[in-house]
């Protein structure tokens, strides 16, 4: 059973309501799942977990939210060499080009991505099933 830490940030309520259906597709699936958001989670604890998946909604010119996960994730990076990670998020505008710059961030430290999934604005029906698809892939 594969042990998985959740670790997202919201503004608008979006990203949780992904971190919540990929969380319950990935114990549906067999997964020992842990989500906390940012202000909850430490760089510290990422090593007792098999998967770590992030998330983090598209700010300003498509970049991570600024104020917790950035840090967050800055101070993360040197610790994931060999992890697989997975990343999430939400956007308004753009193309997801913070998503795809986050997944360059993760395997310039040596992490293995082995899932990306994004919404546009509120998870759609789509959206949620390309979650519950990637909750299953984190277990």
């Amino acid at each position: 059973m594969a042990k998985v830490l959740i670790v997202y940030v919201t503004t608008t309520g979006n990203t949780e309501k992904m971190a919540n259906i990929i969380a319950d597709s990935a114990k549906a699936a067999g997964a020992d799942v842990t989500c906390k958001t940012v202000g909850e989670a430490s760089v510290a604890e990422l090593a007792g977990y098999d998967v770590v998946a992030f998330g983090s909604p598209a700010m300003g010119a498509e970049v991570l939210e600024e104020a917790e996960m950035e840090p967050f994730f800055s101070d993360a990076a040197g610790s994931l060499g060999g992890k697989k990670v997975a990343l999430f998020g939400s956007y308004d505008w753009g193309d997801g080009e913070w998503l795809r710059t986050w997944e360059d961030r993760c395997k310039e430290a040596g992490a293995d991505v082995i899932a990306t999934v994004k919404a546009h604005l509120e998870p759609d029906d789509d959206a949620t099933a390309e979650c519950k698809a990637f909750g299953a892939k984190l277990a």
